[in-house]
């Protein structure tokens, strides 16, 4: 997860108890696998005192920012997004270094063409 990222900034207050999902992204952001996928990205803990909700900060590789709920969001489901994310920049980076134009845009014509299905042979393997 961190590979696509160079920044995590997370703020909570302690004494929240909406805090669940921020320490477990903090967990996660953590591990040694995590870590040693991208050792660059910076993870920063915010510590509050006020009542402003939890919430989960990331910097994309490219500069993109994205801010996340923390109060109504699992940590599992952020850190699916930011994967979905992280795979759709993989795949714009590949068509741009292979000198394609993104988004790929499929012409209309294409897209009302029937689809005429993959022919499957079965066969047996009995003796």
């Amino acid at each position: 997860m961190l590979k696509f990222l160079s920044k995590v900034k997370i703020e909570f207050n302690a004494l929240d108890p909406r805090i669940a999902s921020c320490m477990e992204f903090l967990a996660q952001c953590n591990a040694p696998k995590a870590k040693e996928s991208n050792p660059s990205c910076q993870v920063q803990v915010k510590r509050r005192t006020d009542d402003h909700p939890p919430q989960i900060s990331v910097t994309f590789v490219n500069g993109v920012e994205q801010t996340y709920d923390a109060t109504t969001t699992p940590a599992q489901n952020i850190r699916t997004m930011i994967l979905e994310k992280g795979q759709y920049l993989e795949t714009e980076q590949m068509f741009r270094e292979a000198g394609e134009k993104w988004p790929v845009i499929i012409p209309d014509e294409e897209l009302k063409q029937p689809f005429l299905g993959i022919k499957v042979i079965a066969f047996s393997l009995l003796h």
